[in-house]
């Protein structure tokens, strides 16, 4: 049985129908990303070079590196001549799909990025779902004390938070997937 697992929101609607291809490539890459078998998890870079392949031949536009040409920047704003003002970066975009892509490790659930994440799709342009990887257990210590961040669970009740309330409506599809 796979540790691989997901939460799409609004939990009124069924998840995308590519959403099986997308958990696939995670399932592929399971033994070498699972947080919950490795003793210590990768960096978000790390998870993304593992699924990099994989996410290419789906579709996918994936982040190369570092350098500012490797980025997958996203328009918010345009500007003069139809040219972008701002723009926000993502790990993956899948054109067709109008589909995001956020690999998230320890920083996800201790460091607020998945706040970030969330509110940076609320305003990307032509993006209409958004995948937001997160770890299912992130390890840490705390002095000499072992901990476990829960962090897919962590951002699954976030998002049960934004997408249940009755004061929003979210403009985007979301699935959390726990890895």
């Amino acid at each position: 049985m796979s540790n691989i697992r997901f939460t799409s929101f609004p939990r009124t609607e069924p998840p995308p129908a590519w959403t099986a291809q997308i958990l696939q490539v995670f399932r592929a890459a399971e033994p070498s990303i699972c947080t919950k078998t490795l003793a210590k998890g990768l960096t978000s870079d790390a998870v993304l070079a593992r699924l990099c392949d994989d996410l290419r031949s789906l579709g996918f536009q994936v982040e190369g590196g570092k350098k500012a040409e490797d980025k997958i920047k996203r328009p918010v704003f345009f500007g003069e001549n139809g040219e972008p003002d701002l723009q926000y970066e993502i790990d993956a975009f899948h054109p067709e799909w109008k589909c995001g892509l956020e690999i998230e490790a320890g920083r996800g659930g201790m460091g607020n990025a998945l706040y970030r994440d969330l509110v940076q799709a609320l305003v990307m342009v032509e993006l209409e779902t958004l995948f937001l990887a997160v770890a299912n257990g992130y390890r840490y210590k705390s002095g000499d004390k072992d901990m476990i961040s829960r962090d897919y669970d962590k951002a699954v009740a976030v998002a049960d938070a934004l997408y249940g309330h009755s004061r929003i409506r979210m403009p985007y599809r979301l699935v959390v997937v726990g890895y």
